[in-house]
């Protein structure tokens, strides 16, 4: 009866072209996943001036003056 020897696992040239590969890929996500970030931050901003602009035009609307404080009292 003879037995048959199988190769497990990877070879140490496989890991590095490995770690290689997912290293470019990080590098080339990373930047646009800021991007992306940073117009979100941006477009949440826009919104609230908008929200902030659409409360001053009813005050004025009700009062026929712009408040005097944008503080809450």
């Amino acid at each position: 009866m003879s037995y048959k020897i199988t190769q497990q696992g990877f070879t140490l040239v496989e890991m590095l072209l490995v770690t290689a590969i997912i290293g470019i890929l990080v590098a080339i996500i990373i930047p646009q996943f800021n991007s992306y970030r940073y117009r979100a931050y941006n477009s949440a901003a826009m919104v609230d001036a908008n929200h902030l602009k659409s409360g001053m035009e009813a005050y004025k609307t009700e009062h026929d003056q712009y408040p005097a404080s944008l503080l809450f009292q």
